[in-house]
């Protein structure tokens, strides 16, 4: 069992944390975050760390401990210096631009693909064969990626497709004559 719960989330300057009405929301330069906070854990702020604590020794209770401890980690991370996932797309014709409010995706489709950003994301082209995307949510950086991926997913055999930057496409190889 993870142990995850027992260590306190440090508060970076410029960032102001509050738990008030089973609430515990974050103010940083990069925006606001809130979450609901578990009725199985005690939540403290004080000497700029958060601490929490399961209130009894059940596995529910300590299930949601370390659970807390990393979303607000997430969220005090997210509002003071956010959250990034690279994307590249791979394929003769394969490109992707940003216009506007829109994220416009050219994929061997008939049609382009026109994705629109949601506010609390940004996404940026810098290539026409990678977008970046950033926020302070982890939570949501991660799903507008993968909404994004699922688009034009990696097919095994030309490795064709929209591939997160870290991600190895595991190849197989063609039919023989």
């Amino acid at each position: 069992m993870s142990r995850i719960g027992r260590y306190p989330v440090a508060i970076p300057q410029g960032v102001t944390v509050e738990v008030s009405g089973g609430k515990l929301t974050a103010k940083g330069k990069l925006g606001n975050l809130a979450m609901p906070l578990s009725a199985e854990v005690n939540t403290t702020v004080k000497d700029g760390k958060v601490s929490f604590e399961p209130k009894t020794e059940s596995k529910r209770a300590r299930m949601h401990w370390g659970t807390m401890r990393a979303l607000a980690n997430n969220m005090v991370a997210g509002v003071s210096r956010g959250f990034t996932k690279n994307l590249e797309i791979e394929g003769v014709g394969y490109r992707a631009a940003v216009q506007g409010k829109n994220l416009v995706l050219q994929l061997g489709f008939s049609h382009e693909v026109t994705f629109p950003i949601p506010a609390d994301v940004k996404i940026t082209a810098e290539k026409p064969t990678s977008i970046t995307i950033t926020g302070a949510d982890r939570q949501r950086v991660g799903q507008v990626a993968a909404v994004i991926r699922a688009f034009r997913v990696p097919e095994p055999y030309k490795g064709k497709g929209i591939r997160y930057a870290t991600e190895t496409v595991r190849r197989k190889e063609g039919k023989k004559k």
